[in-house]
């Protein structure tokens, strides 16, 4: 019973204290907002990961800034446009708050359904302990497995955010073009009545003309 334990405590302490937020946010047309964290720690790692779930054409601007040094209030971290999603890891070099921000201005009519996930780890991994019951070689053996597996899972993570966010895609696309089918239909169908009824006025008016000119 002693290998579990020692691997829980391996997990533990091979591990970093992680923050996380998570939200789903609709970005109206023409919006503009921004959303915030705040690192007490200098070298603390920010993991910055967005996605444009639904609406338009699956992009936005973005914008992250970070506290200024001096007279600068704040600083431009990273920034893009009209991306579709993005996956960034930085360190936060200074303390203080941290602004993440959507602009929606590329869309005038379109509102978008936008998925986003910052991470903040203020914590270094620790070293193994060398007195746990078990040799160095062992400890050595073991931790390297810890982070293989550590890395395999942040892998699967990754891979299920890009298959989430394809899904998503898919089905806004294919709710969009139901939207579409379902509008032309309409339209077809009132075309169609309006020509019946302008063949059946063309034919009285035909008719009726006829016998005017026979009388």
């Amino acid at each position: 019973m002693r290998t579990p334990l020692l691997l829980l405590s391996l997990v533990g302490l091979l591990s970093t204290f992680v923050t996380s937020t998570v939200l789903t946010y609709k970005m109206a047309a023409n919006e503009k907002e921004c959303f915030y964290t705040h690192i007490d720690k200098r070298d603390a790692k920010i993991g910055f990961y967005f996605a444009v779930q639904s609406g338009g054409s699956f992009d936005i601007d973005y914008t992250v800034f970070g506290p200024g040094k001096g007279a600068n209030k704040e600083t431009i971290i990273m920034d893009g446009e009209k991306e579709r999603e993005g996956d960034f890891v930085f360190t936060a070099t200074e303390t203080g708050e941290y602004r993440f921000c959507f602009d929606n201005s590329v869309s005038t009519f379109s509102d978008k359904m936008v998925y986003f996930e910052i991470n903040v780890e203020d914590e270094p991994q620790k070293n193994l302990p060398q007195k746990a019951g078990a040799s160095t070689e062992q400890l050595s053996g073991v931790e390297e497995n810890v982070r293989k597996l550590s890395s395999q899972i942040s892998h699967l993570t990754r891979q299920q955010k890009y298959f989430r966010t394809r899904e998503n895609r898919n089905f806004s696309t294919v709710r969009s073009t139901e939207r579409r089918i379902f509008n032309f239909s309409l339209i077809e169908g009132g075309l169609m009545v309006a020509m019946a009824g302008l063949q059946v006025f063309i034919v009285k008016m035909f008719f009726t003309g006829g016998r005017k000119g026979y009388v």
